[in-house]
């Protein structure tokens, strides 16, 4: 399937889980996340979830990592020109939300991209060579290539990889890891 379908089919599955699934199909992926090795992390990025698209909470993973001792990045969208800025989430920061219902810091130092050693994105669906579909604005895919080469990147996500997705263009970042409900 190509990119615009399977981004229409996974949006509405996505908002067609209900509470409780949400919260099973979670605790499998917290599971996984909590057990990887972290003792090479010292910074983490993470999307902050939008309720409103039906994402995987990542509250809980933020306070993993903060539990651990790591220092933890969030983005702020620029939608001038689709990029993203990227800065220490405190726990005295405070967030506000932009447009689109993205959680945002508005009182934060801002974060050099070359200090994260792991990078969790966003995704409605990937396929088996870990290429994602997003919501197509190509934030991340601009994002991901700036980073280090031995950023490690994963992929959350509620639904297990697809075989291919068909149109997938040079410029589309192929993940390290995704994790999705086993």
């Amino acid at each position: 399937m190509l990119k615009p379908d399977l981004r229409k089919l996974y949006k509405q599955k996505r908002n067609t889980l209900t509470e409780v699934e949400k919260e099973k199909l979670q605790k499998s992926i917290y599971q996984q996340i909590f057990e990887l090795q972290t003792s090479d992390i010292r910074t983490v990025h993470l999307f902050l979830s939008m309720r409103k698209f039906n994402e995987v909470d990542t509250k809980p993973i933020v306070d993993f990592f903060r539990e651990k001792g790591k220092r933890v990045i969030v983005s702020r969208c620029n939608f001038e020109d689709d990029t993203l800025s990227h800065f220490y989430f405190e726990k005295d920061t405070k967030l506000e939300l932009n447009k689109f219902g993205v959680p945002e810091p508005i009182n934060a130092e801002e974060a050099n991209v070359k200090d994260i050693d792991l990078v969790f994105v966003p995704m409605l669906i990937s396929d088996e060579q870990k290429y994602r579909v997003g919501y197509g604005k190509g934030f991340y895919d601009r994002f991901l290539s700036e980073c280090r080469e031995n950023t490690r990147t994963v992929g959350l996500n509620f639904f297990p990889p697809i075989k291919k997705i068909e149109n997938t263009h040079e410029f589309d970042v192929p993940l390290d890891f995704v994790i999705y409900p086993k």
